[in-house]
C-alpha cells in the first residue's frame, strides 16, 4: 500500500528578526513567531533547497537502514558484489527465502519518501527548473521500484486520497518514464545557462548542463534494459539519447554521485555486528583472473589467521550456509565519506558499445573502441594506471576456491577474456561489454543485478544453500522480489489485478520482469 504520510523534516529555527516583521492582525495572534512561513520559505527558496536535496538521498538511499536492503542485501548478492556475511541471518534474499521485511523496503520507503518531496515540491514551488530535475530524480529512483518487482503503483499513486493506488504495467511505467524523462530534458534544455542554488543540488551543485548530460545517460540505460523485449523501441530512445546536443556523462567529471557523511556501504560492511556483509567470490574470481589493478581500490585484503591461508582479495561466496569465519574474507575499501554514485562515464562508454554492437549507434566495429573507453574510463575513475596493457589481457576468471575448503567452485563460471574478440560472434562480444561493464559500476549492485537478469551476464554462481522451497529450480536465480504483505491487506483490489492481469507469473522471486526475456525468444 502506497501510503502518504507526513514525514517533513522539522525546520530549523532562525532568529525572528530575520523571519518576517510584526503584522498587528488579529489572525496572526496565534501564529508561532518564531515558525517559517510557507511565504518565508519560498521567498528564501527553502521549499526548493531543503526537498530536493533531500529527495536526491533516496535514488540510492542515503538511509542506513534502507540501503542495506537495497543495494547490499538484494542489489548487492544478486548482483554478485556483496555476500551476507551474518551468521544470524537464517532467512535472506541470497538464499530465497527472505522475509517481508527485507522485500518491501523499495515499495513502502522509497516510494513514499520519494512521492511525498515531489508532492510537497510540486505543491509549494512553480519553479520549472528545479521541478524538471526532480523529475529525473524521481525517475533515476522508480524506474530501481519497478525493476524489483515489475508492475507498481505509479501514473495514479495518490488519485484515492493517497492512501490506495492502482498499478501500471511495467511496459506503461517504462513509457512515464520515457515520457517524463523527455518533457524534463525539454525544460532544461530551454534553460541550460540557469542554475539552481548549491545546496538545494547534492549532485550537480545547481548545473542544468550536467542535469541534462544525466537525463541523457539515465534514457539511454533504461532504453538498453528494453533491447530484448522491445528492440525497436530501445533503438529509438538509444538514437535519441545520443544524438542530443545535450549529450551524455562521457567524462568522470560528470559522473552521477551524492556525498554521503555515513556511507551506508561503511556502516554496514564494518560497524554492524561487526560487518553484515562482505565483498563476493563472484567479483573477486573475475578480477583476480584477471589480476585487475583496480582490486586494491576495491577490496581489503582477507584476515584468515589459519598459516595454512594465504591471505589476499578472497570472496565470501552468496548463497552459502555462513561460515563462522566470514569476517575474514575480505571486505569493500570504503570510508564514512566516500561518495554514493548513481551512474558513471564508464557505464555510459559500455552502454554505446552495446548500442554499437546491436547496429544502433555507429558502425559495429566501433563497439570494440567503446568497450575499450569504458575500461580507460574506469581506471581513470579509480586513479588506477595501466588501461592499455589491461584491454590486451588474455586472462580469464579463477575458479573460486574456498579457503575454508566448503564452498569453492573449482569449474569456473566463465572463460571470457578482457581482450576484445576481433573474431568472436555477438554473444561473445555481449558478455565482454557486459562483464566489464559489470567491473566498472561496483559497487552499484542493483544495476549489476538488472543486467545480469536482462543479459544473462556476467555469469555468476549459483546459491548453493537454495531455502526457496522448489520455487526458484537449483542453479537457478532470483528474478524479482514479491510485492509487501501490506498490498495485500490494504490494497488487495490493486494487487491482485496486477498479478492476475500484469505480472505474467505468480507472485514469487522466480516470476521474470517484463524485459527479462532473453531466454525466451
Amino acid at each position: 500500500m502506497i501510503q502518504f504520510r507526513n514525514i517533513a523534516r522539522r525546520l530549523v529555527l532562525v532568529p525572528a528578526c530575520c523571519l518576517a516583521a510584526c503584522t498587528g492582525g488579529f489572525e496572526d495572534i496565534n501564529k508561532d513567531p518564531y515558525a517559517a512561513s510557507k511565504e518565508d520559505m519560498g521567498n528564501d527558496n527553502y521549499i526548493v533547497t531543503s526537498t530536493l536535496s533531500g529527495m536526491q538521498g533516496w535514488v540510492i538511499p542515503l538511509d542506513v537502514n534502507t540501503h542495506q536492503f537495497t543495494d547490499i542485501l538484494l542489489g548487492g548478492a544478486l548482483g554478485g558484489f556483496t555476500a551476507d556475511s551474518n551468521p544470524g541471518h537464517t532467512t535472506r534474499i541470497s538464499i530465497f527465502n527472505p522475509t517481508n521485511d527485507w522485500t518491501r523496503v523499495m515499495m513502502n520507503r522509497v516510494v513514499v519518501e520519494v512521492y511525498n518531496a515531489y508532492t510537497k515540491l510540486k505543491t509549494n514551488s512553480d519553479d520549472e527548473v528545479a521541478l524538471s530535475v526532480a523529475a529525473l530524480v524521481r525517475a533515476a529512483a522508480m524506474h530501481r521500484v519497478t525493476d524489483t518487482y515489475g508492475p507498481i503503483p505509479y501514473s495514479q499513486i495518490g488519485a484515492d486520497g493517497g492512501l490506495t493506488a492502482p498499478y501500471d504495467s511495467q511496459e506503461q511505467v517504462y513509457n512515464h518514464l520515457f515520457e517524463e524523462i523527455d518533457q524534463a530534458l525539454s525544460v532544461l534544455t530551454a534553460h541550460a545557462s540557469a542554475s539552481l542554488k548549491e545546496t538545494a543540488d547534492k549532485v550537480y551543485g545547481g548545473n542544468i548542463a550536467r542535469w541534462i548530460r544525466f537525463g541523457n545517460s539515465l534514457k539511454l540505460r533504461i532504453a538498453m534494459r528494453l533491447s530484448y523485449v522491445a528492440p525497436e523501441l530501445a533503438e529509438a530512445k538509444v538514437r535519441e539519447a545520443l544524438s542530443d546536443a545535450g549529450g551524455v556523462i562521457d567524462r568522470n567529471s560528470d559522473n552521477a554521485a551524492i556525498p554521503a557523511q555515513r556511507n551506508p556501504f561503511r556502516v554496514v560492511m564494518y560497524d554492524y555486528n561487526g560487518g553484515d556483509s562482505r565483498v563476493s567470490a563472484d567479483i573477486t574470481s573475475y578480477m583476480n583472473g584477471y589480476q585487475d589493478p583496480r582490486r586494491e581500490k576495491y577490496f581489503t585484503t582477507s584476515t584468515f589467521t589459519s598459516s595454512s591461508i594465504t591471505n589476499g582479495y578472497i570472496g565470501l561466496r552468496s548463497g552459502i550456509s555462513i561460515p563462522s569465519e566470514s569476517r575474514q574474507y575480505s571486505n569493500m575499501v570504503v570510508d564514512y565519506t566516500s561518495p554514493l554514485m548513481w551512474m558513471n562515464a564508464a557505464e555510459v562508454a559500455f552502454l554505446k558499445a552495446e548500442a554499437a554492437l546491436r547496429g544502433w549507434y555507429g558502425a559495429r566495429e566501433d563497439a570494440k573502441s567503446w568497450y575499450e573507453k569504458g575500461i580507460a574510463l574506469s581506471f581513470e575513475q579509480w586513479g588506477v594506471s595501466g588501461a592499455q596493457e589491461y584491454t590486451q589481457s588474455l586472462r580469464i576468471p579463477e575458479s573460486y576456491v574456498d579457503p575454508l575448503g566448503k564452498e569453492s567452485n573449482t569449474s569456473g563460471t566463465a572463460t571470457i577474456p578482457v581482450k576484445w574478440d576481433e573474431r568472436g560472434n555477438f554473444e561473445i562480444n555481449l558478455e565482454q561489454i557486459i562483464t566489464q561493464k559489470w567491473l566498472a559500476i561496483y559497487p552499484l549492485g542493483f544495476e549489476a543485478w538488472c543486467e545480469f537478469r536482462r543479459t544473462g551476464y556476467p555469469r555468476l554462481m549459483p546459491a548453493t544453500n537454495n531455502r526457496s522451497g522448489g520455487i526458484i529450480a537449483e542453479g537457478g536465480f532470483a528474478r524479482r522480489m514479491p510485492y509487501p504483505d501490506e498490498e495485500y491487506r490494504e490494497n488487495s483490489e490493486h494487487v491482485n489485478a496486477a498479478v492476475n492481469e500484469m505480472l505474467g507469473g505468480p507472485d514469487n522471486m522466480a516470476t521474470r520482469l517484463w524485459w527479462d526475456c532473453k531466454d525466451k525468444l
